[in-house]
């Protein structure tokens, strides 16, 4: 290596920003109090910066949490709803089903695999109803709610124990955990002496 490929540490060429600006007297020499005062004003700065920045970016990553969390939960309302209108959509076939069993004269009539046959589709399609949370609402005794229950019909008895209660069920109601997707349809006893 010759002199000339020998830099000065001084000399070697470094970018603006790493640059140290010094402060200095009147008399052309540094001023060490004035330089320190500086830097510590820059690293006063800095940190703010720093802190502006770690506030910034932790606000943003609460925001994207938050954003998940909502959408994860919008996602799951839909799923829900569509789920609920699919088998709200099969509440007619359990009807026509419910139908076909009511008149057992004619049911017991049909041939014996065939019916064994529809039994288990209706065993199938009760199973789905169960595994989704849908239950069947409307018994024969039960005590009448109108929260679950559409009275289409008053039937007088003299047997006060019966009042108030379910004579009949024309069409069965569904509901879910949280809410009723169809009443059922009955006829209800009211006492009367």
């Amino acid at each position: 290596m010759s002199d000339e490929e020998i830099k000065d540490p001084i000399d070697i060429e470094t970018p603006e920003s790493e640059v140290l600006e010094f402060e200095f007297n009147d008399d052309g020499e540094e001023d060490l109090k004035k330089t320190l005062k500086k830097f510590r004003a820059d690293i006063k700065e800095l940190k703010k910066q720093k802190e502006e920045y770690l506030t910034g970016w932790q606000k943003e990553r609460a925001d994207f949490v938050n954003y998940k969390k909502d959408e994860e939960e919008r996602n799951r309302n839909f799923r829900n709803v569509v789920q609920e209108r699919i088998l709200e959509e099969f509440l007619s076939v359990m009807d026509s089903f419910d139908m076909a069993f009511s008149n057992r004269d004619a049911w017991e009539k049909v041939d014996a695999n065939w019916r064994t046959g529809v039994e288990y589709i209706y065993a199938q399609m009760n199973n789905v109803f169960e595994e989704n949370g849908i239950k069947s609402i409307g018994q024969v005794g039960e005590k009448f709610n109108p929260e679950f229950h559409q009275s289409v019909e008053h039937i007088e008895t003299t047997d006060q124990s019966k009042d108030d209660t379910i004579a009949q069920v024309l069409q069965k109601g569904y509901k879910t955990n949280t809410k009723v997707l169809r009443p059922a349809r009955v006829k209800v006893f009211g006492y009367k002496e």
